[in-house]
């Protein structure tokens, strides 16, 4: 596999990268951005990630109109906020409808766009603005999206029903109706968009990835979504690779990474596939830019931990014992460890004398492998897409009675959208939280806050139990109450690094709308906490020590930090990370 080196490739006009949060889509952007700029290019670089921290990459304040950057001739950068913009298209779309109806509907409304496929189609409206600009593709040789808009979101774009009154009418149940509701002028725009982006001689779309199999796979799932709609310009960058090592820690870390590169994903071997090293450093500063795609040093930070000894797991579960809860989830993005963190707290609680039902909807997460089979811990695995199949299966055999075609492959499209993937497990949500009226109920993923507000709102379970004394479970009737009482915890899992805690702290806040409390937070496969001797690793851990202090104080303390481990935790195990 070669090494991604700009002067050595021959780019697009349009380059978009795209993957998994944490990956380094942003470093490598603006290292791009800089060799090309460096080579005498004129170049754009746009960020629509609602975690950005361009300003801090260059030391510099940003637009969203775009800024020449200092000390390097050719180079302007503009920063969109798409989360700002999610909230000043969700005003405009309620505001002509107030004091016009009741302010239930409007609360249903605004939940319905607030929603991550608002916020991206939001970021779409942004920069669709800077790709069909006449002015702007003469100006610059090279314009650099450092986020890419998801297959779904482009789909559901081309789609003829998605710019029909069907959109604010419709009340078939789906979660993300509605996001194009007051958008219909952009129709054309977004029209083009999408032909550039497929447009293999204007257009690369780069996705990046690191050499772990939870961010390979979720690179191949984005890369077959993107190809299934024709945008096949794709390569493929392997971040963070680490080229050798010399003491147990880096060389349990360098065959994990390769282990994960000979596996990877069949629909990614195809592409044109480059690497990165690993490099020691957080990408701020020109010079830490400039040379991350050509070489590192080893200069380990001088800071200290706050808290020299810092909570351990079992502290979280000797709190969750002694405060009596009976709900417990572990949330936070994919591939940080909540199935392990759920498992480790299901076996520590029943050690402790608890009745504990341990559940997961990971796919990928095999409780019996996490979990020695002779423990008198009660498992069980929701499968999500048999539920989103039923649930899918349910809206469109009601919607096929009514609408037109069109309507039925607006609704399809919604259908496959994030939040009615766990609209569709709530029932079996609810079957399993109910089971905390005799024991502690452990489940490694919960619904987010966006979607119990959904739920809580005028289409919602809540209000039709209100209404009607149905077929609806008793343990529906129960589960928004329960999550939002003294017995419910969420704990929230992280990794010391940038994009994990912002996405984290979102998700904290999501939370927080919908009503529902959280402690306790969990730092898992902390490279600082393994005391390595490699100098590549050991001046990498050192990097971790600013989020480490930044998740102490946002915590009040309240969080545990426990070391990467080269090998799947499992059994008695469990109890000692």
């Amino acid at each position: 596999m070669n090494t991604f080196d700009p002067s050595n490739i021959l780019f697009t006009k349009y380059l978009f990268y795209t993957g998994k949060g944490g990956v380094g889509k942003t470093s490598i952007a603006c290292a791009t951005a800089v060799n090309l700029a460096d080579a005498g290019k004129k170049v754009l670089l746009i960020s629509t990630d609602p975690a950005s921290n361009l300003q801090d990459v260059f030391s510099t304040e940003l637009t969203n109109k775009g800024v020449t950057i200092e000390g390097v001739p050719g180079l302007t950068v503009a920063n969109l906020d798409p989360v700002r913009a999610a909230a000043e298209y969700r005003e405009s779309v309620i505001a002509p409808y107030r004091g016009k109806l009741p302010e239930s509907v409007l609360t249903s409304m605004e939940e319905q766009l607030s929603g991550s496929c608002t916020v991206e189609i939001a970021a779409f409206n942004e920069f669709s603005n800077f790709i069909t600009d006449d002015s702007t593709l003469r100006e610059y040789d090279n314009i650099i999206f450092d986020t890419a808009p998801t297959g779904h979101t482009l789909r559901m774009l081309q789609l003829p029903s998605a710019w029909s009154n069907f959109i604010s009418e419709s009340t078939h149940g789906a979660s993300c109706l509605g996001q194009l509701s007051g958008l219909d002028d952009k129709k054309e725009v977004y029209k083009k968009t999408v032909e550039i982006l497929a447009n293999g001689n204007l257009t690369t779309l780069i996705l990046v990835s690191r050499p772990e199999s939870a961010p390979l796979k979720e690179a191949a799932r984005a890369s077959k979504e993107l190809s299934d709609i024709g945008v096949n310009n794709q390569i493929l960058v392997i971040n963070g690779v680490l080229p050798g090592y010399d003491d147990d820690v880096s060389k349990a870390f360098y065959h994990k990474q390769q282990k994960a590169l000979i596996n990877i994903p069949k629909h990614l071997k195809s592409l044109t596939a480059y690497q990165v090293p690993l490099r020691a450093y957080n990408i701020t500063g020109l010079d830490h830019v400039r040379t991350l795609l050509t070489k590192d040093n080893f200069i380990p930070r001088t800071e200290r931990l706050l808290t020299p000894e810092t909570p351990k797991l079992n502290d979280v579960i000797d709190d969750l014992y002694n405060s009596g809860k009976k709900v417990i989830f572990t949330m936070g993005k994919g591939g940080v460890g909540k199935t392990t963190i759920a498992a480790s707290i299901a076996m520590g609680l029943n050690k402790r004398g608890r009745k504990v039902h341990l559940a997961t909807t990971d796919p990928a997460a095999h409780l019996k492998f996490v979990m020695d089979e002779n423990t008198n811990i009660a498992m069980s695995h929701i499968d999500e897409q048999e539920e989103l199949k039923r649930y899918q299966e349910e809206v469109l055999t009601k919607a096929r009675k009514t609408l037109s075609e069109d309507d039925i492959a607006y609704i399809e499209e919604d259908l496959r959208s994030p939040c009615t993937q766990e609209i569709a497990v709530f029932r079996a949500f609810a079957e399993i939280v109910e089971k905390a009226d005799n024991e502690v109920v452990v489940i490694d993923t919960a619904p987010t806050g966006h979607t119990l507000l959904l739920l809580d709102s005028t289409q919602s379970y809540h209000k039709e139990v209100k209404r009607t004394q149905g077929d609806i479970p008793e343990s529906v009737k129960k589960l928004l109450p329960r999550l939002r009482s003294d017995e419910t915890e969420v704990i929230i899992v992280t990794l010391a690094e940038t994009t994990p805690v912002y996405e984290a702290l979102r998700l904290e806040e999501d939370l927080k709308r919908a009503g529902i409390a959280t402690k306790w937070w969990v730092i898992n496969s902390s490279l600082y906490q393994t005391r390595t001797t490699n100098a590549l690793l050991s001046a990498k851990a050192s990097n971790e020590i600013e989020w480490i202090n930044k998740t102490d104080l946002h915590s009040k303390g309240k969080f545990a930090l426990i070391a990467w481990s080269a090998d799947e935790v499992k059994g008695d195990k469990l109890l000692l990370i």
